[in-house]
């Protein structure tokens, strides 16, 4: 039978998202902060970075994983460049802040770039790359993912993660160029969404640890490793993300990383970085604008093979999803609107649905 998709509204979700985190003690600004940003993932189709999330990192702030009340501070170190220790406060929070500081010193030197330390897992990639777009410039982000599910290329032991890079750039009037892909060839995130709904995975995410066969069986994914984009180059890729987010921050990589899946009760030490640009240290402004409209029509107007009936860039759908859920509603399936409706219960903070 096929699965029966409910369509929740986004302030619906916000609300709920911010009173559950209220419940578990956080202050009902930074809840409120957290639930608008766990809101716009789902908004902009990051479904396993959204409300997904929530069950698991309630667990976490209650199992004492998490500071709910964390003294997030910032490092000047030069003037393109800060180091924000995050206290272990939830990710969401640390990332804001660092965002906010890598905005104000491209203001004024023409590039931030900030690295964070004593953070937590913080939803899609693409929120952070998304930031300094506010201020018309273009945003470059990364982190160490908050497990390792991917092996270095030839190799069994999982010491990568599933590192991702965001890249976004404006695009005058047109939706911005907003790329966002994990290092491996699906995200985590969308495993674990398979495995709630005992959907199989599809062939080339997953392997056999022990023996490289192709894994399907959603029952058996802690047996699995994720297979990188582009074979050697995406480990590579995760390799030296990891670094530039983990090492370069005096945050965790390789060995040092916690299992956030699996582990309710210790600091993670997850490590970020961000990137502002301020386009007009480069080139004016609206000149740049027509550049890129100008090479995205070119791009869209390209000669297509056949069965193909548009050139997609990075970012279409994601402007196409946000406008369609803010009008009629996140699309929500049964699975986890009940696993949802059991946490409201339990915090005492009502039913979602």
């Amino acid at each position: 039978m096929p699965t029966e998709i409910s369509r929740i509204a986004e302030p619906t979700l916000r609300d709920f998202i911010a009173r559950a985190f209220i419940s578990t003690g956080l202050a009902a600004a930074d809840a409120a902060t957290v639930a608008q940003l766990m809101a716009e993932a789902d908004l902009i189709g990051a479904d396993a970075h959204g409300i997904f999330r929530l069950p698991q990192y309630v667990r976490r702030i209650e199992g004492g994983a998490v500071n709910r009340t964390p003294n997030i501070t910032v490092q000047r170190t030069a003037a393109a460049t800060a180091l924000v220790d995050g206290d272990n406060g939830m990710g969401h929070l640390v990332m804001s802040r660092a965002c906010d500081v890598a905005v104000d010193m491209a203001q004024e030197a023409g590039i931030g770039w900030v690295g964070v330390r004593g953070s937590n897992h913080a939803g899609p990639a693409s929120l952070y790359a998304a930031k300094p777009l506010e201020a018309g410039m273009i945003g470059i982000y990364s982190a160490v993912a908050s497990a390792n599910h991917m092996a270095p290329w030839g190799g069994t032991d999982l010491l990568l993660g599933t590192n991702p890079l965001a890249i976004a750039i404006p695009a005058g009037d047109g939706p911005p160029l907003v790329l966002d892909i994990a290092t491996t060839v699906v995200s985590y995130g969308t495993i674990k969404n398979y495995v709630l709904q005992g959907k199989p995975f599809q062939p080339g995410w997953m392997i056999d640890r022990k023996d490289g066969a192709e894994l399907v069986d959603q029952t058996r994914s802690k047996d699995g490793v994720l297979l990188p984009i582009g074979g050697y180059k995406g480990a590579g890729l995760a390799l030296m993300l990891g670094l530039l987010a983990g090492s370069l921050n005096g945050a965790a990589v390789g060995k040092a990383v916690v299992d956030f899946n699996a582990d309710d009760s210790s600091q993670t030490n997850t490590g970020h970085f961000v990137l502002a640009l301020d386009i007009k240290r480069f080139i004016d402004p609206a000149l740049f604008a027509a550049l890129v409209a100008t090479h995205v029509r070119e791009l869209r107007e390209s000669a297509r093979l056949p069965g193909v009936d548009q050139i997609r860039l990075p970012g279409d759908e994601r402007a196409k999803r946000r406008a369609d859920r803010l009008a009629r509603g996140v699309p929500m399936v049964p699975e986890l609107q009940d696993v949802l409706n059991k946490l409201g219960g339990r915090l005492g903070i009502g039913t979602l649905t």
